[in-house]
């Protein structure tokens, strides 16, 4: 269970995805299976689900109690009540459905005084929701995080930053936050978090929500 005052995963990939100034997503749809995939790590990393050992990569729940954050205890939900267990792809695909959910998680930001809620106008015609940035400490915190775990050599990496680098990395929001060119150059560094090279057996399993949530990205992107 993380701090009260710290963000959850997906909090953290809806930060990435959001344009500061201009309070809207960037980089299409792929963030959203980002989030569906940081639902199901931190299902795992809370010790809540359990995967098991089998090619299909079912879902098996471990305890019902509720984290305390309502998306998360939704998704929880969903899992004790379905009458059929589901592999972790569908599960990722499940979650990143939700109704508003990219609306739920940033007015959730906006309850933490990071994002405010906003409208403005499409084509003078259609009214959007934005969610500019007001205070930009917790995204440099972030950004801080993954610069550290991705261009440094550094040995130990907390398990969340393992999980977080592979939800970015496999969303390409990497690509978003840092120069292309230098992440090319960390190709290897980032391919060995990702492997679990650092991480203990309950962050391994959380970085295969992570490997699902890619896997649904490239399909999506090859079928569009």
């Amino acid at each position: 269970m993380i701090s009260k005052n710290s963000l959850f995963l997906h909090e953290e990939i809806m930060l990435l995805a959001l344009r500061d100034k201009e309070g809207t997503t960037a980089g299409g749809t792929k963030y959203k299976y980002a989030i569906g995939g940081a639902i199901l790590a931190e299902l795992l990393l809370d010790g809540r689900i359990a995967v098991e050992k089998s090619k299909k990569k079912l879902v098996n729940l471990v305890s019902s109690k509720q984290v305390g954050e309502p998306v998360i205890d939704e998704c929880l939900a969903r899992i004790a009540n379905t009458k059929r267990r589901a592999s972790m792809k569908t599960w990722v695909t499940r979650f990143a459905g939700l109704k508003k959910l990219n609306h739920r998680v940033a007015e959730q930001l906006c309850s933490r005084g990071i994002l405010q809620a906003d409208e403005d106008k499409v084509l003078l015609i259609f009214t959007r929701k934005i969610y500019p940035q007001v205070n930009p400490q917790p995204e440099r915190q972030l950004i801080e995080r993954l610069r550290k775990a991705i261009f440094t050599e550094a040995t130990s990496l907390d398990p969340r930053t393992i999980v977080l680098v592979s939800l970015a990395n496999g969303s390409d929001l990497l690509k978003l936050t840092f120069n292309k060119k230098q992440l090319k150059g960390r190709k290897k560094r980032i391919e060995k978090i990702q492997n679990g090279e650092m991480a203990g057996k309950a962050t391994k399993e959380a970085i295969e929500a992570a490997e699902a949530a890619a896997m649904v990205v490239i399909m999506i992107t090859t079928c569009s």
